[in-house]
């Protein structure tokens, strides 16, 4: 293992944190601790890479759009969702 900072160990928990940085699933604090991360850590900076390449490559071969009934439903399901959590 690398002498990894701020991800976690260079394990699963710092791919974790990866993938949620990628889709923007991050607070403005925490996507500046990774991005500095990324600078310092060669082994998550080439990470990021492969997987910004993977995102690249998935988001040209998948030209299909799901039916607009579909992302009705889904919408529909998540709304639910969070009506229910926050009745709890």
């Amino acid at each position: 293992m690398s002498n990894c900072q701020g991800l976690g160990d260079c394990d699963e928990s710092r791919l974790e944190r990866l993938y949620e940085y990628l889709d923007g699933a991050l607070p403005a604090a925490d996507v500046a601790e990774i991005r500095a991360h990324l600078e310092a850590c060669t082994e998550c900076r080439e990470e990021h890479n492969l997987e910004c390449m993977i995102r690249s490559a998935m988001k040209r071969s998948c030209t299909e759009q799901a039916p607009a009934a579909l992302k009705a439903s889904i919408l529909d399901k998540i709304h639910s969702i969070r009506a229910e959590a926050a009745e709890v």
